[in-house]
């Protein structure tokens, strides 16, 4: 069988990404949530005029929760898949991979106050 070429596979590659962009959105009721605030969250940027700074610092706080989210469930279902009965190290692996979501909407909701508040006050 032929190798495909260098640009062959990169298309390939997109398309297995966008087929697990949509996976993700039509199958994960937590990035359906995160989705919905990232359509809220961009209209109040276009209704407050975000800076150039303001609108890359909301992108990137929306891409790294979905991201790690997008993870957190890669994780999940792996676990799930190696282990399916309950078992506590399987537990922790998901806890911990939960808990880096977690961190990033966190911080994702620290940045969102900091670019909001003085808009809002």
């Amino acid at each position: 069988m032929p190798k495909e070429s260098f640009l062959v596979n990169r298309i390939k590659s997109v398309g297995f990404a966008f087929k697990g962009l949509f996976l993700l959105i039509r199958t994960e009721a937590s990035i359906k949530i995160q989705f919905v605030i990232a359509v809220v969250m961009t209209a109040l940027g276009c209704y407050f005029g975000l800076s150039t700074t303001e609108w890359i610092l909301q992108c990137l706080a929306i891409g790294l929760v979905m991201g790690i989210e997008g993870l957190n469930t890669a994780v999940e279902k792996t676990a799930d898949f190696v282990h399916p009965e309950f078992d506590e190290k399987i537990g922790f692996i998901k806890d911990i991979s939960a808990g880096a979501v977690m961190i990033v909407s966190i911080m994702a909701t620290i940045a969102g106050l900091l670019i909001y508040i003085p808009k809002i006050i």
